[in-house]
């Protein structure tokens, strides 16, 4: 079953397919889930990021166990490696994968250590069904780690810079301290060094005020987006600027402090908690683990509306990622110790993607 619910809305209209008078009122462009799902992937522990490669592999990594599984374009799932290193504990592990195609031939992992959150370099051996790891070589470290708040996604933007999303681990007043890189997003070269045209000279901060943005995406425009973690009130998707700064912890979501910037979408946090985001065909999906679901976000509609999909049908959804001719790959996070773990789980999973249908 699936439920459309506006973004900032209290309707909630129920029922096999999605209620058009809960899609896009106004004209917008995009696509949204048809179809039935097709399981691509079972018996995943706890994985936590999946990136898709050229050659039609993907890989996906496990946050308790350090490995890196690759999913081949024929349907097999193996083994490539276990990133050294990893100390997993709580919310910490193996968390956000990324590969760059400016930095061919080279995989990049961020994961929790024993003394801090960092970001490490491998090479990425071999060919599509016999992938292997080289040795880890560390390109950022010194981020704060805790039980929880650790951030963890990594990817490469239009501009050919690493993008790190880090958690305040629970330290709330460091999210607006420049020199504290924790609840922030930073911003770094391929080899771990600070761009010159960072925000703060220096500095690998490129915005602040964050709690624990755990998705980052851009637009076709290349505007960068986050979504982010809330506490007890708001969850939020962000659009990120150089140098902005995000509230936390004097704001959480919408306020009227000009100092701070507004998300441009907000949800109660029992019907979010997002991590993973991705942007395909003019259409934001964003992954909610305690609200279970797939938010789908259309940015030239009014409001930034959004509609829910697949509500209590996969559990927790961790990442969500562009899969082949456009479709929507999500992977669902169960056996993490917070969820409901079900036949086959944890899954990646398929959907096909069709024009939207407005309201």
């Amino acid at each position: 079953m699936r439920v459309a619910l506006a973004v900032l809305a209290v309707l909630a209209l129920a029922g096999c397919s999605a209620d058009p008078s809960g899609l896009p009122t106004s004209e917008a462009s995009g696509v949204q889930p048809e179809g039935d799902p097709e399981v691509l992937a079972t018996g995943l522990e706890a994985p936590w990021s999946v990136i898709r490669l050229e050659s039609g592999s993907a890989l996906i990594s496990e946050r308790d166990t350090g490995f890196i599984k690759e999913y081949t374009a024929d349907g097999d799932v193996r083994e490539v490696g276990t990133v050294d290193g990893v100390v997993a504990q709580g919310e910490g592990g193996l968390l956000g994968l990324a590969v760059s195609e400016a930095e061919d031939g080279w995989l990049y992992a961020y994961f929790t250590a024993a003394s801090d959150n960092r970001v490490v370099r491998l090479a990425l051996e071999g060919d599509a069904g016999s992938y292997s790891l080289g040795a880890a070589s560390p390109i950022f470290t010194g981020l704060p780690k805790a039980g929880n708040h650790n951030g963890g996604r990594i990817a490469f933007g239009p501009d050919d810079r690493l993008y790190i999303t880090a958690g305040d681990a629970g330290n709330r007043e460091g999210a607006q301290d420049v020199d504290y890189l924790g609840g922030k997003l930073l911003r770094i070269n391929a080899d771990g060094t600070v761009p010159s045209d960072n925000p703060f000279d220096g500095s690998p901060v490129y915005s602040l005020g964050h709690r624990n943005p755990q998705g980052i995406a851009w637009d076709d425009e290349g505007q960068l987006y986050a979504a982010e973690f809330g506490q007890d009130t708001w969850d939020e998707l962000n659009r990120i600027d150089a140098g902005a700064n995000y509230g936390w912890p004097v704001v959480e979501g919408e306020s009227d402090n000009a100092d701070y910037v507004d998300p441009v979408a907000q949800w109660s946090t029992d019907k979010a908690s997002p991590s993973g985001l991705a942007f395909i065909n003019d259409t934001f999906f964003m992954a909610a683990l305690r609200g279970e679901r797939v938010w789908v976000i259309y940015p030239d509609s009014e409001d930034m509306h959004g509609v829910s999909w697949f509500e209590g049908e996969h559990g927790r959804i961790r990442d969500v990622t562009e899969g082949p001719d456009g479709s929507l790959w999500l992977v669902t996070n169960n056996t993490d110790g917070r969820g409901a773990p079900r036949e086959g789980d944890d899954q990646l999973i398929q959907y096909r993607l069709g024009e939207l249908v407005e309201g």
